[in-house]
């Protein structure tokens, strides 16, 4: 499709506003998108009727449980796939174009910590590895070809290997980032604490029903305090083709293609307005340009003016809302 081949090369320029380019995405998905125009007629949004990025719906991110999101006629080349929990549908993004989805992903961590060809990229991120279809190997894997250190690379169970991995890095002076999965990262942290101030661990979040929940705050304490590393977050969905990174004030930065809005527990319609509240995060990912811009997750968050924080997830009572538009989908 020819808007989106435009809108792309124009997102990997960096040549844009953003306020701009997200209406003129609307504009092209709630014609061409079917599932975004059913839905704009289900909530009764003329999309002519829209002329600023705030007054753009957004999408509830359950439907890619249970349809194709797509703008325009195209064949996926592959699909990201969520892990979900047992018994649950697992989320499915179409993937129109995997080299702008890795570009994509590249900017946004030039932003954070600079070309990941400057760093030995280790990562140790079992449950996706266990899978097909993870977004987020799909990113990491990308970077592990990018660096110009022959020692990175992926780490499924072998902690030993890991850590002499890391003390070979240290000793040598190798500028090293670990990407690790909350619960994994905590396991080989208990078992193989270190003293690396130099190295900078990215958690991605997710417990994976392996061990007991906890905060971010106190995940980052107990990685800081067994390795004195510089620990960051990432953000990330299987329905995003964009991330953001947090450091330890846990608020997730704008990035050239991201940012987000926050609506009422009780009517995702309604922009929650009350100062420091958290609600539902909605985010607009530009580079989602061939499905859908505009999600509504179902996590809870604060909005920050340089990006947003997250604090947890919707209960299902807050999604019934979300539950039956979903339904008559």
């Amino acid at each position: 499709m020819v808007a989106i081949d435009h809108i792309k090369k124009r997102i990997l320029s960096g040549q844009y506003d953003f306020d701009s380019l997200a209406l003129e995405i609307f504009a092209v998905q709630s014609k061409h998108n079917v599932i975004y125009r059913k839905y704009l007629d289900l909530i009764n949004c003329e999309p002519e009727q829209v002329h600023r990025m705030e007054e753009i719906p957004f999408l509830p991110v359950q439907l890619f449980k249970y349809r194709t999101v797509q703008t325009g006629d195209w064949l996926p080349t592959l699909w990201f796939e969520s892990s979900g929990t047992t018994g649950q549908q697992p989320s499915r993004h179409a993937v129109e174009d995997l080299d702008f989805y890795q570009r994509n992903s590249l900017s946004a961590f030039r932003q954070h910590l600079g070309d990941p060809a400057e760093w030995c990229i280790l990562a140790l991120l079992p449950s996706y590895l266990e899978r097909k279809h993870s977004s987020l190997v799909s990113m990491v894997d990308y970077f592990i070809h990018r660096s110009k250190f022959a020692e990175s690379g992926f780490y499924l169970y072998d902690h030993q290997k890991l850590f002499g991995q890391l003390q070979d890095c240290q000793r040598k002076g190798i500028p090293t980032v670990l990407f690790g999965v909350a619960f994994a990262l905590m396991d080989f942290f208990e078992a193989f604490p270190m003293q690396y101030p130099q190295l900078h661990v990215i958690e991605t979040g997710g417990m994976k029903g392996r061990r007991e929940e906890i905060t971010k705050e106190a995940l980052h304490q107990m990685i800081q305090g067994r390795s004195a590393a510089h620990v960051h977050s990432e953000y990330g969905m299987t329905e995003l083709l964009s991330q953001s990174y947090a450091t330890s004030d846990l608020t997730f930065t704008n990035t050239a293609t991201i940012r987000a809005r926050v609506f009422e527990r009780e009517d995702p319609l309604v922009p929650e307005t009350r100062a420091g509240r958290a609600g539902r995060l909605g985010l607009i990912d530009l580079a989602n340009v061939a499905t859908c811009s505009f999600i509504l997750t179902e996590d809870l968050g604060r909005y920050r003016a340089d990006g947003f924080t997250v604090e947890g997830r919707l209960d299902e009572s807050e999604w019934r809302g979300c539950n039956l538009m979903v339904q008559d989908l």
